[in-house]
Parts: C-alpha cells; sequence; structure tokens
C-alpha cells in the first residue's frame, strides 16, 4: 500500500498540470498531517457520489477527482445505452468554485459523446432533479456541498427517474469510477454537445410548484421573512411563493446575495439557530408570522413561526414535516381526494408521529433508510400504481408530490408557508396545528446530537463507536428497558422479550437502534456526507388538554437529556 507520501510524488509528474504539481510539491515540502489528510486515501465515491474539502490530493475535490468521477459514469451510461443518444443535465450550487467544475464535467461528458443541458447559472438541486425528467435525460448531476463548510464542494449523481442512485446503479458506476486512471479521463470537449438552460425549465418547474397548492386561504395576510442565506434559492423562492400569492414577503437582503464564502453564518445550515438570526431579528422588527430559510442548494428548509405566547420559535424538521403532512392529508380528505391509492413515507430516523398521523387517515406510510434516495425509489417503485402525496425527514427535508424526486425546498418553502396561512385564516397558527396533532395522534419530541470526528483518526473512532453501540447492548437506558434492537448492518431485528429475531426488508446500511419499553427510540449512524456520527433519540408520551401542553413538554425534554446522559452525549 502507498504512503501518503508516494502517492503525493505520483502527482509531480504528468498528466497532472503544471499547476497542479506545483501544489503537490508545496504539500510535500509542508508534510505533516496536511499532506496525510490530502493524500492518505482516495476520495471516497459514495453512493450519493463525492463530498470532500476542495484542494490537490486523491482526497480532495479537484478537476482529476471530478474527471475521473465524470469519466466512471460516462462508461457507466455508454455500456447501458448502447445506440442512444445520451443526455445528463447539470447544475451546480453558489460555492467557490462549483460554476467552473460543472464546465468542467460538462466537457467531460460532452468528450465522451454524451449531450449536456447545463444551467446557466447556479440553480437548487430539486430544480436539477426536475430537469432530468423533464428534458428525458438518463442522469444528472448537480455540483454542490449542501451545508458544509465553505472548504468543502461535492458532486451528487442522479438517475433517469431524477432520484439520487440506488441500487443497481450506485455500485456499478462506483466499481467504473474506481477503475478510472487519471490518464484515461478525456478532456477534449464537444461545444456543439452543451447546450445552455435556464428559463425556460425555470418557468415549466414553478408551473409544477404552483400545481400541488391545495388552498389559497390566508396567503395574502400571512406576513413572511425569507433568507436564502447566501444559497440558489434566491433564483425560485421568491417567485414561487410570488405566484403562489404571498404578498407579504421580505428578503434578508444581507444574505442575499449568492457567496461561497457565507459571510453572514458560522455554518450555511438551517438546522442551526444561528443560521437563521438575521432572518428572525428582521422577522421580530416586522411582526412578521413566519421565517423561511434554506440551505445553499435549496433542498433543505428550516422555519420559525409564534409560539403561544407569540414568540418566534424555530422548529426542527420534524415537527415541521409532521404539521406539513398533517396539512396536506386533511386538505387531501376535505377534497374527497383520498381514494385508498395514495401514500407518504419517510425515514427510519424521523419522527412516529408522522406515521400515527397517515394511520388515522388510512394512508400507508412506508419507511425507507436516511436519505431521500430511498424515498425516491419508493416513488419510482409504485409508479403508474399509487399516488405520492408527500414525505418527509428529519434533517429539515421534504418533498411535495412526485414531480421532484429530491428534498425540495423551494416547493416546501410554499407548502409550509401554505399551511401558516390557512391556519391563520382559520384563527390559529402553524404552532396550534403542531399542538393539534400532538392532542390527536401523540406527543413525540426528538433530538439529534452529532460528535464531530474528522481526518483518518476520526473515521476510526467513528467505527469504533458503532461497533461498541452493536455489540455493548445495554439492558436498560436511563431506567428504561430495551426491548428490541434494529441492526441495518446485519438486516436483522431482535426481540429481547421473546427471545427471537426477524429479518429487516431494507438495504444494508450502517445504522443501529435501540426502542425500550416505552416506546423510546436511540438511533446511531455515521454521517454520509460529514464527518460525523449521529444519534438521534425520540421519546412519546400522551398529552392532556391544551393547557397541559407546556407541563408535557418539559416532561419529555426532562426525559430526553436523561436519556442522552445516559448514553454519554
Amino acid at each position: 500500500m502507498q504512503s501518503a507520501l508516494e502517492r503525493a510524488q505520483a502527482w509531480l509528474k504528468e498528466p497532472y498540470d503544471a499547476e497542479t504539481q506545483a501544489a503537490a510539491q508545496a504539500l510535500i515540502d509542508q508534510g505533516g498531517d496536511a499532506l496525510a489528510d490530502a493524500f492518505y486515501q482516495d476520495l471516497d465515491f459514495g453512493t450519493g457520489g463525492l463530498r470532500g474539502i476542495m484542494g490537490v490530493g486523491t482526497n480532495r475535490i479537484n478537476k482529476y477527482t471530478l474527471g475521473a468521477a465524470t469519466q466512471g459514469l460516462a462508461n457507466y451510461l455508454n455500456k447501458q445505452f448502447p445506440n442512444e443518444e445520451i443526455k445528463v443535465a447539470i447544475a451546480h450550487d453558489s460555492r467557490h468554485n462549483s460554476k467552473p467544475f460543472a464546465r468542467l464535467v460538462a466537457e467531460v461528458l460532452s468528450a465522451n459523446g454524451i449531450r449536456v443541458y447545463l444551467y446557466e447559472d447556479l440553480r437548487p438541486t430539486p430544480a436539477l432533479s426536475f430537469a432530468i425528467r423533464h428534458l428525458g435525460c438518463q442522469s444528472g448531476i448537480v455540483l454542490t456541498a449542501s451545508h458544509n463548510p465553505p472548504a468543502y464542494n461535492g458532486y451528487k449523481v442522479y438517475w433517469s427517474d431524477g432520484g439520487q442512485l440506488v441500487p443497481p446503479h450506485d455500485k456499478a458506476v462506483i466499481n467504473e469510477v474506481r477503475a478510472v486512471q487519471v490518464s484515461e479521463i478525456r478532456y477534449d470537449f464537444k461545444e456543439e454537445l452543451i447546450e445552455m438552460i435556464g428559463a425556460e425549465v425555470d418557468a415549466a418547474y414553478l408551473k409544477e410548484v404552483n400545481k400541488q397548492s391545495l388552498s389559497d386561504a390566508g396567503k395574502e395576510d400571512l406576513s413572511i421573512v425569507f433568507t436564502s442565506i447566501h444559497g440558489t434559492s434566491i433564483t425560485l423562492v421568491p417567485p414561487a411563493l410570488e405566484q403562489a400569492g404571498f404578498k407579504k414577503v421580505s428578503i434578508v437582503e444581507e444574505q442575499a446575495k449568492p457567496d461561497g464564502d457565507f459571510p453572514t453564518v458560522k455554518s450555511p445550515n438551517p438546522e442551526e439557530p444561528e443560521a437563521l438570526s438575521m432572518a428572525l431579528k428582521q422577522a421580530e422588527r416586522l411582526n412578521a408570522d413566519m421565517v423561511i430559510g434554506t440551505d445553499p442548494d435549496a433542498d433543505r428548509v428550516g422555519i420559525a413561526v409564534r409560539n403561544l405566547d407569540g414568540e418566534l420559535e424555530l422548529l426542527n424538521g420534524n415537527q415541521a414535516a409532521s404539521v406539513l403532512i398533517y396539512y396536506l392529508l386533511e386538505q387531501w380528505k376535505e377534497k374527497g381526494k383520498l381514494t385508498g391509492n395514495e401514500y407518504v413515507a419517510k425515514t427510519i430516523v424521523t419522527t412516529d408521529l408522522i406515521t400515527k398521523i397517515a394511520e388515522a387517515y388510512q394512508v400507508p406510510c412506508p419507511e425507507c433508510l436516511t436519505g431521500f434516495k430511498w424515498i425516491a425509489d419508493i416513488i419510482r417503485n409504485r409508479e403508474g400504481e399509487m399516488t405520492f402525496i408527500g414525505g418527509g425527514e428529519e434533517s429539515y427535508g421534504y418533498m411535495i408530490g412526485d414531480f421532484v424526486r429530491d428534498k425540495d425546498a423551494v416547493a416546501s418553502a410554499v407548502m409550509l408557508a401554505e399551511a401558516a396561512a390557512y391556519a391563520k385564516s382559520k384563527g390559529s397558527s402553524f404552532y396550534e396545528m403542531l399542538i393539534d396533532a400532538y392532542h390527536k395522534f401523540g406527543f413525540y419530541l426528538e433530538v439529534l446530537v452529532s460528535l464531530k470526528r474528522e481526518g483518518m483518526k476520526g473515521q476510526e473512532e467513528i467505527a469504533q463507536m458503532m461497533q461498541d453501540f452493536r455489540t455493548k447492548t445495554p439492558d436498560t437506558i436511563a431506567g428504561e428497558r430495551i426491548i428490541k434492537v434494529l441492526d441495518y448492518q446485519s438486516s436483522e431485528a431482535k426481540d429481547l422479550v421473546h427471545m427471537s429475531s426477524e429479518s429487516i426488508d431494507l438495504p444494508k446500511s450502517n445504522v443501529v437502534q435501540f426502542i425500550t419499553e416505552e416506546g423510546t427510540k436511540i438511533t446511531a449512524r455515521p454521517s454520509g456526507t460529514e464527518p460525523k456520527i449521529k444519534f438521534y433519540v425520540s421519546v412519546n408520551d400522551h398529552l392532556g388538554e391544551l393547557k397541559d401542553f407546556r407541563e408535557g413538554k418539559a416532561k419529555l425534554e426532562r426525559r430526553l437529556a436523561e436519556i442522552t446522559k445516559a448514553l454519554g452525549l
């Protein structure tokens, strides 16, 4: 096995260009951790593509790692679709180098005889997912690192259904990518095969977003503050809200300009309260009803709404998804659209409140692994047989209808605002809809604890934590007896009460879940996109009268604190 130094020395000669060679030499001269981290491994092309720090090295995002990924994808597409005109759509976010990287990827594809539809400028990830099916493409690529820090970029690959790669294509593409030698990457592009796209596809996408509307009640009266946090959603969320009929939309201008440095936030992630702090201050000044913010590639959306005390309160992804599904199902029921052939979907780490809501409306709610590609896979497998209403995941991702096959912050922003407007028109609020759901279907409260472990040592620590979680199962956690253990790696669900087991009918994944006698669910999984291990804890209880909401919430918050402390988090 080559050392990091030996790997780096290979970059000091052709086919690497002079600029790359100089950067590699500088790293060699520097040595230490910087050299090791840049070259100790190949940047892994996972089931969703690539994501990493930009720079020279085998473990970095650069023209050669992206070139190899694209050459491998081109090889696979040419094998899968012989004697066909192959078409691929490409989009990019607001990150540094995203636009030139998108052009580079387009050139490599064109050099392999593949027609490319390249967005003229930055666009949300869901727009790329839509464009694939709209333009009849076999694949699609978006250059983005979602909400990662500014030093990162990435490369996500989609298939012809508009969803990210799933079996068998994911592993087959990975094998092709790993087989590519740098000298085999084709950069001799064909300009005639690269076609720019923009306004026409935008209009078609926005038309589909508008079709999802279920009510116009209260839209003119709802006051919204919106922030794109320096990302791509500025291109489509404001026109989508305007087209939907919202008249009182105030944009956070300081964050409206796309900027890969994300200068006004510590992290451009709407899951982090700090990312929405400027929007919250603006909303307080304007006495707005709602704050909406999206991540840089506009597939995640965070919101704040007025609570029972009239204060703006940030809701987490589980809460927003629950109200969204509740609103969708109630509107479908009111309009007589529920025929027994509809369904919603969620991931295994998302609140079970959504399942309870779906059961009450007699609508199936299949579960899948973390990541919207698996919800897209459910839709693909039920295409033409059942109607997908909507879905969600705890990490602030939601999807309305099936015209897009990935998380969609644009359509979700519109529908979350529509739910809030509808509630306000009825003398209620988005927050009160959440409490109403707790009363009717059960009070669920969740917390996510993420532990960052960077570099080679960090990978080893995460692997050890998962191993310990998997093999050293305690009898109890914070006084609650564990009655079930689900190991998605071995596809085995163990019933510890009856000492029996059954298989899990989902693809294998490095995830472990504990379920206690009280219904608490604890899940551990390494992040697929960041150097983190994530622990999800969900507790639930029955909620009494409305006056007991605060008391019930405090009770569940204490339970969450006890369990996370017992886990050492």
